[in-house]
């Protein structure tokens, strides 16, 4: 197997967390087709390569309320752009690790919820700070990175289970509420200091986690209805089914020797399969032989 039917089979058989992670690598490809296109003067970069934003962009979410009627999509695809490498590495390898721990308690459909609408919240709540924060009023500047949406999955985990146990390299274990409230901690800090919007939106992706959460626990799950028109465009666009030829006659019923042995190569290969996810779930998919890999490929064509 190649290197991309790797990748596409861990991306397929993976769960939301790979699956946001895919999502935004691969919506940072632009922006380095942007920033070039800066370079020579053509005004489409969502950003430059030290990480400046620009009022005329197409994505970024501007800090002026007015630019969310003509690019309402900012509100939400901003979350999937990053600012440059660094920022994009550092908010992937928060993702997996508060993803994976959402996912310890939640459905992975709650996860893609939670990053969707602490987006939204996040990112209207930093374009009210801009408008009426004495200190921001007047400014504008533009907001990339999926900071918001991590900070809300990660504090919403916490809301739910703060005592749970984390192994750190080079700490050991520690309360997952000290890790969460480091982070609190600095955006407190730094909300007055450096990119006070930026600090804006990943306190209100805390706010979101904690009140998503907390409604939960009443009753209440917000994620429900991103699910709902989800699931109404995947069906949408699913292929249709066909109908199945109808026969006029019937063939001869196989023997019972023949069923047998059918049923048994069927339960052999799941068999298979169940092993290697159950192994997938302890280890993670590296930890598969080649062998299980070209198998999981070929049961998945």
């Amino acid at each position: 197997m190649s290197i991309i039917d790797d990748l596409k089979m861990e991306y397929r058989i993976g769960g939301m967390t790979q699956k946001l992670i895919y999502w935004n690598i691969g919506l940072f490809a632009p922006v380095i087709i942007f920033s070039i296109c800066k370079l020579f003067g053509l005004n489409v970069a969502v950003l430059d390569w030290s990480g400046n934003y620009y009022t005329q962009d197409w994505f970024s979410l501007s800090s002026n309320i007015t630019d969310l009627a003509w690019k309402p999509w900012s509100v939400v695809l901003y979350a999937f752009l990053h600012a440059g490498f660094f920022h994009l590495l550092f908010n992937m390898f928060m993702l997996f690790f508060a993803g994976r721990l959402f996912t310890t308690f939640f459905t992975q459909k709650q996860l893609l919820g939670v990053y969707l609408l602490s987006a939204i919240f996040s990112g209207l709540m930093y374009v009210v700070g801009y408008s009426f924060i004495p200190t921001l009023a007047g400014g504008t500047a533009g907001l990339v990175g999926a900071s918001a949406s991590i900070m809300a999955i990660l504090i919403a985990t916490t809301t739910y289970q703060p005592l749970y146990n984390v192994r750190l390299m080079l700490i050991g274990n520690v309360k997952l509420w000290h890790i969460a409230i480091v982070f609190l901690v600095l955006d407190l800090i730094n909300v007055s200091v450096e990119n006070p919007g930026g600090h804006i939106a990943h306190l209100a992706g805390a706010l979101f986690g904690y009140l998503y959460i907390k409604l939960l626990q009443n009753g209440t799950d917000l994620t429900k209805g991103v699910t709902a028109v989800i699931d109404f465009f995947a069906d949408l666009f699913k292929p249709g089914k066909k109908v199945p030829f109808k026969k006029v006659h019937r063939n001869p019923s196989p023997s019972p020797r023949t069923n047998t042995k059918s049923a048994n190569n069927k339960d052999i290969t799941q068999k298979q399969i169940d092993d290697i996810l159950d192994k997938i779930s302890k280890s993670g998919y590296d930890s598969l032989t080649a062998a299980e890999k070209e198998f999981l490929f070929k049961v998945g064509k």
